[in-house]
């Protein structure tokens, strides 16, 4: 089913949805009272949240609040939390990096930057520009980590840490099909955006936290990872 055009709440039930940038734009996985209901792809994020109309939160694994200068507190604060998976969260380029027109001149403002980082930069952007109230950042990493209460043992494109991923949220009753509308994503991103879905789910029900605990505020947006 396509969850678009009704109230975001019905009878106490919260649709909600996570998001991770893949091969050809973003996955959306949907749940509905905590429970998988649909999986959608679209080439832009303007037009996935278009078919999310009715979502009550969404969770995106991308950058929200783009830094001045060095790294932004929810980074440092990310590492920290998911422990021996730390290389996962990359520091956030400040706007004057992501806005180069090449690699190379963004590698002359800032020497450190990785070409990953880079790459991503306009997939941060596109968030930015149609940021709404119900969207947020969330990290899978993090997420996952808090889900199992404790740190995971594998990296997530390995085949040992996409099976510990997917029985974490099978247990928490996201049961993911076999088989996606929105199948050509990869798994890795697939999962992604679940965990994201149960961030978001968690943060409409007012279960969420963030990192770091006491965000800084950026255009009156807490600049933060939520979890």
């Amino acid at each position: 089913m396509r969850i678009r055009g009704e109230a975001a709440t019905i009878a106490g039930v919260t649709v909600v949805a996570g998001v991770d940038a893949c091969r050809g734009g973003w996955v959306a996985i949907v749940l509905d009272a905590g429970a998988f209901a649909d999986s959608i792809s679209a080439t832009t994020f303007a037009r996935l949240l278009m078919s999310l109309e009715a979502a009550a939160a969404i969770g995106v694994d991308i950058p929200i609040g783009l830094p001045d200068e060095g790294p932004r507190a929810a980074d440092l604060a990310a590492r920290t939390f998911v422990g021996p998976r730390r290389g996962s969260v990359f520091p956030t380029p400040p706007r004057s990096v992501l806005q180069a027109a090449t690699y190379a001149e963004a590698r002359k403002v800032l020497p450190s930057l990785s070409a990953q980082s880079f790459a991503l930069g306009k997939k941060i952007l596109e968030v930015e520009a149609c940021l709404e109230e119900r969207v947020f950042e969330v990290h899978p990493e993090v997420s996952f980590a808090a889900l199992a209460g404790r740190h995971l043992r594998h990296p997530k494109r390995a085949w040992n840490g996409q099976t510990e991923r997917r029985h974490l949220l099978t247990a928490a009753g996201i049961v993911l099909p076999d088989e996606l509308t929105a199948g050509r994503a990869a798994a890795d991103d697939v999962l992604d955006a679940a965990v994201a879905a149960w961030t978001a789910n968690r943060k409409a029900n007012g279960q969420a936290a963030t990192l770091p605990a006491e965000p800084p505020l950026r255009d009156g947006r807490a600049v933060a990872i939520w979890y």
